[in-house]
């Protein structure tokens, strides 16, 4: 049995459109968690994810639009980032108020699906430093285990953007964010960016870590009895780096 909630339906599109112009789809569950960010559910993002989901699309497919969403993902995270007032001149000599980055970040990936979120960080954050962690079920307990980790040394002083497109149970994620608070990151530096997340994973993370924010694409519906995201869109990492 598994343990799913029926999937939420709406017609999506521009505001300008009537609803009878709007197709309907199936868009992401909602939470009612403050430090959970969910991207808004366009036609672009939906037909995104439609492309990922499907079982037929070719690796090269999965790998361009899966780079796509993790862009949006990107750029959203970066929106939780703290800035500060900054005027510039611009070259008609004129002063514009405008906003200026504070402090310095990193990514960090749980490898191995977590890498293929790196070059979407770097298109965004030139030079960025990025460190990985590993973290494997282990087999006998069916616990998470940390396995390897290489990060930054400064890590403590920078914002860090966590990388992984998947969160089912949240098993790795929750270990993750351990490793990065053992090397004094405060919860409140940690954004935790994800495509596709269940609704018992996004619980129990957030119960977890009430300080750490999380932007995700899509919430499904839950979790099968293997404990995969349901409808979901099958391993992440496989299809990317080997199917």
């Amino acid at each position: 049995m598994s343990d799913a909630k029926p999937a939420p339906t709406k017609c999506v599109g521009p505001d300008y459109r009537s609803e009878s112009q709007k197709p309907t789809a199936v868009v992401s569950t909602g939470v009612e968690l403050e430090t959970v960010t969910i991207l808004p559910q366009t036609p672009q993002l939906i037909a995104l994810l439609s492309i990922i989901r499907n079982k037929a699309t070719q690796r090269g497919d999965f790998i361009f639009y899966s780079n796509r969403i993790i862009r949006l993902l990107v750029e959203e995270g970066l929106n939780h980032l703290p800035t500060v007032e900054h005027t510039v001149t611009t070259p008609v000599g004129r002063p514009y108020d405008g906003l200026s980055f504070q402090g310095k970040i990193c990514g960090v990936s749980i490898m191995r699906a977590g890498e293929a979120m790196e070059q979407g960080l770097r298109e965004c954050c030139r030079s960025v430093r990025i460190g990985k962690i590993l973290i494997q079920r282990d087999e006998e307990s069916a616990q998470p285990k940390l396995f390897y980790d290489k990060l930054p040394e400064d890590i403590a002083d920078r914002w860090v953007l966590l990388l992984d497109p998947m969160l089912a149970t949240g098993g790795s994620a929750i270990m993750a964010v351990d490793v990065l608070k053992s090397r004094g990151v405060p919860e409140e530096r940690i954004l935790f960016l994800n495509v596709l997340a269940s609704p018992q994973g996004i619980q129990k993370f957030a119960t977890q870590f009430p300080k750490v924010r999380l932007v995700t694409a899509f919430i499904d519906q839950g979790l099968d009895e293997k404990n995969y995201i349901i409808p979901g869109l099958g391993d992440f990492g496989d299809r990317y780096y080997t199917m």
